[in-house]
């Protein structure tokens, strides 16, 4: 397929109505300072308080629902259309995000701090940007009078970085839909050199998120008897981590994933641009693919990774472990099964003892199609955001609450409004960042999706 879908036409950016990106920047600065972790009950609170957001802005409080699930929730809005015989329009989000300990950043992770043109906080990107550029957004559009032809529904998930229960809710509830805008997927690259933007990426697939732990069991006793090492189930566990990080799964790619390199290596300066060059032309070449590998922000678009996320062993400091595990997440390059990678990493760490779980209820799904419907209205609003900048199709190495609308059959799409450099990509890391200059072309690029699918 052609690595362009579409170049976003070079006229003047939009500029959001006076005071709107202001408004927009005082609600995610507010939503930074409700902790929304998994397990302390601020999902529903925050949901409350954007539910008020939306009443405040002139929306009925009938068209707002929050839904309980466990000690998280949803919050959906419906803006009614007028032509009821349209699918409805869904706009993806989620309220939750990453735990962080305030003791490990250098600002308070719960309190939006403004400083050289950054937002910092837990959330500030991941997602709350994104929540808070649509909720404003759309405030915006009613309060211009706008009266959407096709219904459009909000649909805030919270557990969308843990359990996904509110997410696989939320898709069952709405698998009616015509399709999904996620703005947690998606987005634009800003050149590392030049500050530029270089490319729009269409989310239109993603990778299949796994978890697996890995358990190894023994009798315990005395500390002061240990015995042989192959009867300590902690050391077993250290022996199985060292061979899936030391372990390397084969390169992949598909059309998403050609198409990306092949835009963003003209723009990528030195030797990683030119391996994502010679992939492109070439899949097998292995030194591309390793220098692509090396590369944290790319390596998940090359082949599988699993890696050891948490580890737990033991039962007390004076006694030999009688049980020790690790939890090893995968991210599994589309079509290949869990099953395989399961069968895998068996291999890989090579002991019979070793007990395989599958946590959860992974799902997969299919890429969503590129119709002519998305890709013009998409690159219609990028040229609303960022002129002239190319549209890209992309896979995420990571999941999404697409995940579970295009396993209903609903495509499901990322089209954030965020341009970054991925240098400046902190999400799910420490002093999470968000450029304030993102802020506006974010807001056209939305009153562009919404007014133009919404009248489909």
């Amino acid at each position: 397929m052609a690595a362009l879908l579409g170049m976003a036409m070079p006229v003047a950016a939009a500029m959001p109505p006076a005071g709107e990106a202001d408004r927009a920047l005082d609600l995610l600065k507010a939503s930074v300072g409700f902790r929304t972790e998994q397990g302390r009950g601020q999902v529903p609170v925050y949901a409350a308080y954007l539910a008020d957001v939306l009443r405040k802005g002139g929306f009925a409080a009938s068209d707002i629902v929050i839904d309980r699930i466990g000690e998280t929730g949803t919050l959906t809005l419906t803006w009614a259309g007028s032509d009821a015989s349209l699918k409805p329009l869904v706009i993806s989000d989620h309220m939750d995000v990453v735990a962080a300990d305030p003791k490990d950043w250098v600002r308070d992770p719960f309190t939006a701090v403004v400083e050289k043109g950054f937002v910092y906080g837990r959330g500030v990107y991941d997602d709350k940007f994104d929540v808070s550029m649509v909720i404003t957004a759309l405030i915006e559009l009613r309060r211009e009078g706008f009266s959407p032809r096709r219904t459009i529904v909000l649909a805030l998930s919270g557990d969308e970085e843990t359990d996904m229960h509110t997410s696989k809710a939320l898709a069952q509830k709405l698998k009616g839909a015509e399709l999904v805008l996620n703005g947690d997927a998606g987005g634009g690259v800003l050149s590392e050199t030049t500050g530029r933007p270089t490319i729009y990426k269409l989310q239109g697939g993603e990778k299949t998120y796994v978890d697996f732990e890995i358990a190894f069991t023994s009798p315990g006793g005395h500390s002061s008897r240990p015995g042989p090492a192959s009867d300590n189930a902690i050391v077993r566990l250290a022996h199985a981590i060292d061979r899936v990080a030391a372990y390397q799964f084969p390169p992949q790619y598909n059309a998403l994933t050609i198409a990306t390199f092949e835009a963003a290596a003209p723009d990528t300066p030195g030797a990683l641009g030119q391996a994502m060059a010679r992939f492109a032309a070439d899949p097998s070449d292995a030194a591309a693919a390793a220098t692509l590998s090396a590369n944290p922000e790319y390596v998940g678009q090359v082949r599988t990774t699993c890696v050891a996320t948490m580890a737990s062993g033991g039962h007390a400091q004076n006694a030999l472990p009688q049980r020790a595990a690790v939890n090893v997440n995968c991210r599994i390059f589309p079509g290949v099964p869990i099953a395989a990678i399961e069968d895998r990493l068996k291999q890989v760490v090579g002991d019979p003892s070793a007990i395989f779980t599958v946590l959860g209820d992974p799902a997969a799904s299919d890429a969503s199609p590129l119709t002519p419907l998305i890709v013009d209205a998409v690159t219609k609003a990028v040229a609303a955001n960022r002129p002239g900048v190319p549209i890209v199709p992309g896979m995420a190495a990571g999941a999404s609450d697409s995940l579970y609308y295009r396993a209903v059959g609903v495509p499901s799409y990322g089209v954030s409004g965020m341009f970054i450099k991925p240098s400046d990509d902190f999400s799910h890391g420490l002093n999470e960042r968000a450029p304030i200059a993102a802020i506006p072309g974010a807001l056209a690029q939305w009153h562009s999706l919404l007014t133009t699918l919404a009248m489909r």
